[in-house]
């Protein structure tokens, strides 16, 4: 499995980290930008790239996206079709093994601002390593998710 990384400057320290991480437990990442710290650059330049990545090869390729909050970068992911993104910046774990497990989230937005960077690695590795659960309910409505343009709306007789 690939693992796509991008950053604007708020994100950039802990890209630079997470990146480390994930290479010494021996994950193939490809860092799609920023490739140095400058303050003012655009988190859609390079999260825009790693979510077209994830979405041309979704059964083998995830994207960690870091920013500020992270809610841009999800916004900027979520706009390619096929692409899950899910937010972290803090608090209860279990959110992220869920948007696994029932979403099948294959984009992790981090918000930099708001974790340290033992915090952040947790997350990360939690994600990487939980499975979709593949359940009925949840498959069905991520292929609503991920084909707006079908209706699926059944009315009752």
């Amino acid at each position: 499995m690939t693992i796509y990384l991008a950053a604007d400057h708020a994100g950039f320290p802990l890209k630079e980290k997470i990146k480390e991480y994930l290479r010494a437990a021996g994950y193939q990442v490809e860092d799609q930008g920023a490739f140095k710290l400058t303050p003012g650059d655009d988190y859609p330049d390079f999260v825009s790239i790693a979510a077209r990545l994830v979405a041309a090869d979704p059964e083998e390729s995830r994207a960690i996206v870091i920013g500020g909050s992270g809610q841009g970068e999800a916004m900027a992911a979520n706009r390619e079709r096929g692409v899950r993104a899910a937010v972290y910046y803090g608090g209860d774990e279990r959110i992220i093994a869920l948007s696994r497990e029932h979403n099948n989230a294959n984009v992790l937005s981090l918000g930099a601002r708001f974790l340290n960077e033992e915090e952040a690695w947790r997350a990360v590795e939690l994600w990487l390593k939980t499975p979709f659960g593949n359940n009925e309910r949840h498959a069905r409505r991520i292929n609503k998710i991920d084909h707006p343009d079908q209706s699926f709306f059944q009315p009752n007789a």
